[in-house]
């Protein structure tokens, strides 16, 4: 392997390649298992949604063997397929966490990619929480590495970047060398893809979904062919034609990668969601929901709705009649009105018929989008909002955040993240099921065997998960 001696990509594997347990704060392992408990919540709830029942039909009827699970599903997959499935149900309804400042969703890829991985070799609970440390720290350097020009040309960040953290927590788990996890991260870097074309507003499918499924199914693929012997250029992150270099351009920084390893963590950046929808829409329903008070309101109440943003929100998410479930999700003001009119927590609100409700898109239609310079001057750092809220008989109200709820900087209670974990949980779980999981994942550095952790997954139920509230 003829790989540069220094580059701060070598630098950023060398350093996931080596961590261990016993390098990370205490705090920080705690910190990883609640990332743990909510992607699986998340993942419990979004195996239930028609996308993810569609893609787990295709994987088993393909029969690939294999000693992975599929969140729902009795059948054992291959690590790929398996990872596949449980990346689109984690990231199924835009209630996975997310990192502010790179732009980056890491637990609906990193964490189904390290378990299913670690199934495939009956890895311990300890290694998968070494996996998830190390992915976390790579998904988030390299996107913060390659800077925002390439989402403003219409690439999704998330999944430029995911398919090489999922190498890295794959073959962690898999116990490559550094050389051969060089290779697997030179292979993952030509499986970055992804445009945002679902946030046009002319309709969004499903795809989204599948981005951050299709990047845990690339990063365990590459790590197990690397694994075998399979050669990939190992400085394909930020040498010339890599992946810096192709999508970020002049705006790339590639210091990022290894500024501060081992002295800052990134799993303490993690922002866990409050509602279900675009993470730069979370503060707008937040003030929403102050503003209106206690008692929904009608569109009869509010004579207008002036919504101040980052220029980026404005002239990507400002769409008024979204046709569909992403579409909604990623509308400003579409979202504004589910929050004045009721609770913007019940998936409930973003069903194919409620998005077409007439009454829900008559108040959209008074929320006006506008750049405010001071949510505009902490972008991409901060995903701030400001919002004020004129009722009809001309009472004016308003408040800005430039930290929403659930952000590091005004953090979700313990208490707050387990009782989402339990209402996502118990979407398809009955109660004791979902406490019994909940022990499990607080117990995961010492579990034996990550199948221990994993069995109860497949006894998912099929219920009506879009008929329940979340949080």
């Amino acid at each position: 392997m003829n790989a540069p001696e220094k580059s701060h990509g070598r630098e950023l594997v060398a350093f996931a390649h080596g961590l261990r347990l016993g390098d990370v704060p205490a705090d920080m392992v705690e910190r990883a298992k609640t990332c743990l408990m909510d992607a699986l919540g998340c993942g419990i709830f979004g195996s239930g949604q028609a996308w993810s029942q569609i893609l787990a039909d295709e994987m088993v009827a393909e029969a690939s063997a294999g000693r992975s699970t599929v969140i729902g599903r009795p059948e054992l997959l291959s690590a790929p397929a398996a990872a596949l499935c449980n990346g689109t149900a984690i990231h199924g309804f835009e209630l996975d966490d997310l990192i502010a400042e790179s732009i980056t969703h890491p637990a609906g890829c990193v964490i189904p990619a390290a378990i299913a991985a670690g199934e495939s070799v009956g890895a311990s609970g300890a290694r998968l929480i070494e996996a998830i440390i190390a992915g976390y720290e790579v998904m988030h350097r390299v996107g913060a590495a390659l800077g925002v020009e390439p989402a403003k040309r219409g690439f999704h960040t998330t999944s430029l970047v995911a398919p090489i953290a999922c190498a890295v927590a794959a073959g962690k788990i898999l116990d490559l060398s550094l050389d051969q996890l060089l290779s697997a991260v030179g292979l993952a870097c030509s499986a970055s893809s992804g445009i945002k074309s679902f946030a046009a507003g002319h309709g969004g499918g499903m795809v989204k979904r599948l981005h951050l499924g299709r990047s845990a199914e690339a990063g365990v693929r590459m790590a197990q062919l690397a694994s075998r012997g399979f050669l990939g250029p190992p400085s394909a992150l930020d040498s010339r034609f890599g992946l810096l270099d192709v999508f970020g351009g002049t705006g790339a920084s590639p210091e990022k990668m290894s500024r501060d390893l081992g002295q800052t963590w990134v799993v303490r950046d993690v922002w866990f969601k409050v509602y279900p929808i675009c993470g730069w829409i979370q503060p707008v329903v937040q003030l929403v929901v102050e503003l209106r008070g206690p008692r929904p309101l009608t569109s009869d109440d509010v004579k207008s709705i002036r919504v101040g943003v980052s220029r980026y929100a404005a002239q990507n998410n400002g769409e008024p009649a979204p046709i569909d479930t992403m579409g909604a999700q990623y509308s400003i003001p579409y979202c504004a009105a589910v929050a004045l009119t009721g609770d913007p927590r019940d998936p409930a609100g973003f069903s194919p018929d409620a998005v077409n409700d007439p009454r829900t898109r008559a108040l959209a239609a008074k929320v006006e989008i506008v750049v405010d310079p001071a949510v505009e001057a902490v972008y991409p750092a901060q995903f701030g909002a400001s919002v004020a809220l004129t009722r009809a008989d001309g009472s004016v109200s308003q408040r800005m955040v430039l930290d929403c709820h659930g952000t590091p900087a005004d953090p979700c209670s313990h208490q707050e993240l387990a009782d989402k974990f339990r209402l996502l949980a118990a979407s398809r779980l009955p109660a004791d099921a979902v406490s019994d999981l909940a022990r499990l994942v607080d117990m995961t550095a010492a579990l034996p065997s990550l199948r221990d952790l994993t069995g109860p997954l497949r006894a998912v139920g099929v219920t009506a998960p879009n008929k329940r509230k979340t949080a």
